[in-house]
């Protein structure tokens, strides 16, 4: 699991309309990135573990291997939390600022 990826019930998911920083790749931000990875996942961790929560299913993201849904708590979105904390960016919009 990361931040926008994880496996539910032994399904590959893309949680939609929000993007992480990477920890495995550090694409643009080096440890910059890497250590706010770490964060939103250990926040998305925490979330989940803490909460109820429900999730809902959209199709297949463009990858073709893993299906788009949302998590939500108490009817507000994961990712909306994610982004309020300054943990990820709006997806596809959104600045990444982890990369500056």
């Amino acid at each position: 699991m990361d931040s926008d990826t994880l496996w539910l019930g032994g399904v590959n998911i893309r949680l939609k309309d929000f993007d992480t920083p990477e920890s495995r790749t550090n694409i643009c931000g080096g440890f910059v990135e890497i250590d706010l990875a770490t964060a939103a996942t250990a926040r998305l961790q925490a979330l989940l573990n803490g909460n109820a929560w429900t999730v809902e299913t959209f199709g297949i993201d463009g990858t073709g291997k893993r299906r788009l849904a949302t998590i939500s708590i108490d009817g507000v979105d994961v990712g909306d939390i994610l982004i309020a904390e300054k943990l990820a960016r709006r997806w596809p919009d959104g600045d990444e600022f982890w990369c500056q």
